[in-house]
């Protein structure tokens, strides 16, 4: 059975150990350091651990801030792994860790597309209906390595969420497929002159204003459930849908009222709201919302 070192720290990351585990023997998890969440600011281990801890405890975890720790290198060295298998760990391997076994990331997007901390929420962004995962041979690079095998798939119409979780399925197949036929596959170089960067979600990318419909709607899809989009005034829309892209005069007027929604105005397109929160406050359903404003069909929400 061949042997590997796992390094991963989401939900995404836990799917594919999850599936690893199954088929091959994994001598140590890699992942982030313990983060402080929430209001109360509770010490919180990352999805990959806290699975690890309940499902295979004898499997020893290290959380390093840095993987150019000398004693950290040597334990890792003193493993022996056949494999270093990498999904959305957070961290760049140096050369001697990459020097000790093949070193395989999988990566969520059909590289060289959307290379860095968030392929999934840039292809949404864009607008893109096909997108995928694919196993890459690591080098010195930020993901600029050798790919080794691709699955697509479509997303349209989905939400980051929705997204993850089946491209955590996807990677998940994709790992036990690389590593079982690794010897029999001819890693392919990327194109560099198709190369696009994106980068590390921010709180503040969820801002949104009345300009663009369709902008705001793929925001929405892209940021659900965090960073989550919300006007300047601090109103965050928590379920929207595009209802059309015509182009409009009276940014921010309501259109109509519905059962449980209303319809808002933006300089181009229309939305139908159907729950949104104030700063503080509960959520509420569109009509709701509304009825506790005073608000009614042809008012500004603002």
């Amino acid at each position: 059975m061949k042997k590997l070192v796992f390094m991963g720290t989401p939900a995404y990351a836990t799917r594919i150990l999850q599936e690893l585990l199954r088929y091959f023997e994994v001598l140590a998890l890699f992942t982030q350091p313990d983060k402080a969440v929430g209001r109360k600011q509770i010490l919180t281990p990352s999805d990959t651990k806290a699975f690890l801890q309940k499902n295979a405890p004898q499997i020893p975890i290290f959380t390093p801030k840095s993987l150019k720790d000398e004693e950290l290198f040597e334990n890792l060295k003193a493993l022996k792994p056949d494999f270093i298998v990498v999904a959305a760990y957070g961290k760049i391997l140096p050369q001697n860790i990459l020097d000790l076994a093949p070193c395989i990331n999988l990566h969520a997007s059909l590289l060289p597309k959307y290379r860095g901390a968030s392929p999934i929420q840039s292809a949404i962004l864009n607008g893109d209906e096909i997108s995928g995962v694919c196993s890459m041979l690591m080098d010195a690079g930020l993901d600029t390595g050798a790919i080794l095998q691709s699955v697509e798939h479509n997303i349209k119409g989905k939400k980051a969420d929705e997204v993850f979780e089946l491209f955590g399925e996807l990677a998940a197949s994709l790992a036990v497929e690389t590593l079982r036929h690794f010897s029999q596959i001819t890693p392919q170089k990327q194109d560099e002159s198709k190369v696009s960067i994106c980068k590390k979600i921010k709180k503040e990318d969820g801002l949104v204003d009345l300009s663009d419909a369709k902008k705001l709607y793929r925001k929405f899809l892209a940021f659900y459930p965090w960073p989550g989009i919300f006007l300047e005034n601090g109103l965050k829309f928590l379920d929207i849908e595009l209802y059309d892209e015509k182009e409009n005069e009276k940014e921010g007027l309501i259109l109509a009222v519905e059962k449980e929604s209303f319809l808002l105005v933006c300089k181009k397109g229309t939305l139908r709201i159907k729950a949104l929160q104030e700063s503080g406050k509960k959520p509420l359903n569109g009509r709701t919302f509304l009825n506790g404003k005073r608000l009614k069909s042809a008012d500004y929400l603002y």
